[in-house]
């Protein structure tokens, strides 16, 4: 345990109280005499974080000895608890505790820790200009005694560190500051159960873990805990649950858990307790409280995730900072990708939505209560131009494995009226640095090759964690990437995924290696060149053209290229390395559209006749994965273009504001039957339509197309009051659509001097809503008839009503407001609430906010017209 303490050594006594850490820094600078500055400062300052674990962990009389010879600091700190042992914990620059022994690990010339009978001495000796620090030398006790193992699955490895830290900083302020334990009413008696136990949890769980060679994002463990640790777990937990209440009322200097640390933290202690009780496991991605058990959601946080990922990604850090974004998100709002990283977030939310972002966020941090994550947000974003682009906004939480919680955007682009031609976009080969991965432990890169040689029935967890992966996305470019994620964890040292397109050009999709240190060049990514008509060259051209899958032994050199696209391929051995692959075509039915390349870089573990027909097997399903989501892909975007096609343009007429929103159902984002339509008929006055067809499918949006022409037809034919224009209407959808119902306003909106009047005829639909300048709101439900398509013979009413000067006009479909469970009379209560506090708004920010207060997770697609009289 270090040189010996000499005769005559100094020491010191102290109590176990927080008081006493101070005392112990200026104690042991002052027996450090002789040697220098530096040196009897790192020595007060780890003998500090020594004496700090003894009071928290410990809580017995503690004894410090520091004595200097030839320059050399010499300190030892010892305690009367040898039972509670050690637990060091990785050096996570962003954890609030677990510092004191990596700091003595990284700052120490040597150190260690000696347990006998009755005691417990952690030491360490300083010098100048000492050698590089050993590795560690710290001894990790599980507790003594009567252990039952207990079996924890699919526990996220990232997100268990992030617990764990996040507890002990609780516990750590409860114990070092009085008041902070008065002011949760937790009795000092439970508090020093709860620490013992945090710490017992915190031991068991390091010694499991050290023994697992994980390969995936969770790990499935056997932990021993002792038998009478149920009690202790439970006070944990109340204790635990009355901190987090306290940090969320700001009582403590610690934040309260975000949802997702909390709801883990509570699964992990019934788990422990239920199972000590004779209970039986139940996974964390089967358990009621977990957020999510997506494999992406349970992996660590990667930066290179976001810059892979197929759809408009943004990633952002708590202090709310952009800390990596992919070109796609950065395309979509005029940007180049490096320009924004470091940015705050606000830089893509327009000006009137900040105050209440920040807001959000804040709240989020303070609370650790959420109304956003997980749910799908219409929100507009700012384009670097000063544009506004509609997107539905997905915002989650992963956990990064250094400590961090990371906020993970991304951008859903929404139907939206015509804008302006966009401005070019970012230049795709511009360098995008790194802002910093966040790399997985080593003990989590470590992969047994035992799996090599095993029998066909051992592939079924590859091709289950295959599946899983894939099914989480149904992007394809992401797909792929994600399997090639799960191939390099179990299978190969490195993937590549290439695609062909409808022109024969072969495009790199990803490129994977198992080490996420080695990092790929984006010379390497994206087109390669076109297909060669011959099948000659190295194993790609050929797979690509049908044969396969190949089995290659021999990798040729660069020189020995056939074609651009072999020259390609052997770069990129020649950059990551290769002694063996196999390259497996993906098809369709019997086209080939892309291939994946497997390469093992160890000659003495190459791939083999035998790996060649279960990776057969395997690709055959990614790529019916991946071509299911082509298939989705192409759908989608025929949906999307049709949508913007059937919106009109709104015109422009003086002194009237026109803005007007569509939003697809965020459960199906596919098109359907809300239609809006404003236009100028022959005698100068305005048509302001709004409507919804019965169904959501292209049947629905194909008769709202009819339904819309048919109206534009007839409103433009001759002058006719609304209840007789849509009593044509309805004889003409009954003649050509005896099926379709549908409902609709017609409003007419008369260009007379001074007031402007409003001619209005209902079909069913909901009232517009009117919202004069003071806010006062009232529903102009008049001229109220039966839907179209019901009785043509029936005769219409029409209405009339004045637009005060600068009185807004809502017209707007049910699905802003309609929710299961609420009358429409408290929604429409709601609706006018809102739309009286945003009476004075610009047109453009009153329809926003109205969007994003009652779009949110709409199960309907939503339609809205607004107008604004501005009188001259």
């Amino acid at each position: 345990m270090g040189s010996p303490i000499p005769p005559g050594a100094s020491a010191c006594r102290l109590s176990p109280a927080p008081e006493t850490v101070a005392r112990a820094r200026r104690f042991v600078r002052s027996a450090l005499e002789g040697v220098t500055p530096e040196v009897a400062d790192t020595a007060a300052l780890l003998a500090g974080e020594l004496v700090t674990n003894a009071v928290i962990h410990a809580r017995t009389e503690v004894e410090v000895r520091a004595w200097a010879a030839e320059g050399r600091a010499q300190v030892r700190v010892t305690d009367r608890r040898p039972e509670q042992g050690l637990v060091p914990h990785d050096r996570h620059p962003y954890a609030c505790t677990g510092r004191g022994l990596a700091m003595v690990e990284e700052l120490a010339a040597a150190h260690g820790v000696h347990s006998g009978t009755d005691r417990k001495t952690v030491w360490f000796e300083l010098w100048p200009e000492a050698p590089v620090p050993p590795g560690s030398a710290w001894e990790t006790l599980a507790p003594a005694g009567p252990a039952v193992t207990l079996a924890l699955n699919d526990v996220p490895y990232a997100l268990y560190w992030a617990a764990q830290q996040h507890w002990e900083a609780l516990l750590r302020e409860l114990f070092l500051a009085a008041s902070a334990a008065a002011r949760t009413e937790v009795r000092p008696e439970d508090l020093v159960v709860a620490q013992d136990t945090s710490s017992m949890i915190s031991a068991c769980m390091t010694t499991a873990v050290e023994q697992e060679i994980p390969d995936s994002s969770t790990l499935s463990v056997r932990v021993a805990f002792p038998v009478d640790a149920a009690e202790g777990v439970l006070t944990l937990g109340r204790v635990l649950d009355a901190a987090d209440a306290a940090a969320q009322a700001e009582s403590l200097l610690s934040l309260p858990a975000l949802p997702q640390i909390r709801a883990f933290r509570r699964w992990l202690f019934d788990e422990i307790a239920g199972q000590l009780s004779g209970g039986s496991p139940t996974a964390w991605t089967l358990a009621k409280a977990a957020p999510s058990a997506t494999p992406t959601e349970l992996a660590p946080w990667d930066a290179s995730e976001v810059e892979a990922a197929g759809v408009p990604t943004v990633a952002a850090d708590d202090r709310n900072r952009i800390i990596a974004v992919n070109g796609s998100a950065a395309s979509l709002l005029g940007w180049h990708a490096h320009d924004l990283v470091g940015q705050r977030l606000t830089a893509l939310i327009p000006e009137h939505l900040r105050k209440r972002h920040v807001a959000a966020f804040t709240s989020l941090l303070l609370t650790g209560e959420s109304r956003i994550l997980g749910r799908s947000i219409p929100v507009p974003a700012l384009h670097r131009d000063g544009r506004l682009i509609p997107v539905r906004l997905s915002i989650e939480t992963q956990e990064a494995v250094d400590g961090r919680t990371v906020f993970v955007a991304q951008l859903t682009t929404t139907t939206a009226p015509p804008a302006p031609p966009p401005a070019p976009p970012a230049d795709r080969h511009a360098t995008r640095p790194s802002p910093g991965p966040a790399h997985l432990p080593t003990s989590t890169r470590r992969t047994t090759r035992a799996s090599l040689e095993r029998a066909a029935p051992e592939w079924l967890p590859l091709f289950a964690e295959t599946g899983r992966a894939m099914s989480s996305t149904l992007h394809p470019d992401e797909r792929l990437h994600r399997a090639c994620q799960v191939l390099t964890h179990r299978l190969a040292d490195w993937c590549a995924a290439d695609l062909v397109d409808e022109h024969g050009q072969v495009r790199r999709v990803c490129v994977v290696h198992r080490d996420p240190e080695v990092l790929i060049a984006p010379a390497h990514l994206g087109t390669l060149s076109e297909m060669s008509e011959t099948t000659q060259g190295t194993s790609l051209p050929r797979v690509l053209r049908g044969a396969g899958p190949l089995l290659v032994t021999g990798i040729p050199t660069l020189g020995r290229a056939a074609s651009p696209l072999d020259a390609r391929q052997l770069e990129l051995v020649r950059r990551l390395g290769g002694s063996s692959a196999v390259v497996a075509p993906l098809r369709a039915q019997r086209d080939v559209f892309g291939a994946l390349t497997m390469v093992r870089v160890r000659d003495d573990q190459p791939f083999t006749k035998e790996d060649v027909q279960l990776i057969a097997e395997l690709v055959r399903s990614i790529a019916l994965g991946v071509d299911n989501a082509r298939l989705h892909q192409y759908a989608h975007s025929n949906a999307e273009q049709l949508q913007r096609a059937l919106l009109p343009e709104l015109p422009r007429v003086a002194h009237l504001e026109l803005a007007a929103r569509y939003l697809p159902s965020s459960s199906t984002a596919e098109v359907g039957g809300d239609w809006y339509d404003a236009f100028v008929v022959p005698g100068g006055d305005t048509v302001l339509v709004i409507g919804d067809v019965a169904g959501h499918d292209l049947k629905a949006a194909v008769a709202m197309s009819t339904l819309r022409n048919m109206l534009r037809g007839i409103a433009v034919d001759r002058p006719e009051p609304p209840g007789d224009v849509l009593r044509r209407l309805d004889l003409a959808s009954h003649t050509l659509s005896p099926l379709s119902t549908a409902t609709c306003v017609y409003a007419l909106l008369k260009s007379d001097d001074g007031p402007r009047s409003l001619h209005h005829s209902s079909a069913g639909h909901l009232p517009p809503l009117l919202t004069t300048q003071e806010g006062d709101t009232r529903c102009l439900d008049a001229g109220r008839g039966l839907l179209i398509g019901m009785d043509p013979d029936q005769p219409r009413p029409s209405a009339c009503d004045v637009l005060p000067p600068h009185s807004t006009l809502l017209l707007f479909t049910d699905g802003l407001i309609e929710r299961r469970g609420e009358s429409l009379d408290d929604a429409m209560t709601r609706l006018r609430r809102h739309a009286a506090d945003l009476a004075r708004d610009p047109l453009d920010v009153f329809c926003d906010e109205l969007v994003i207060q009652f779009g949110t997770d709409s199960t309907d697609d939503i339609a809205l017209l607004a107008v604004r009289s501005t009188p001259p």
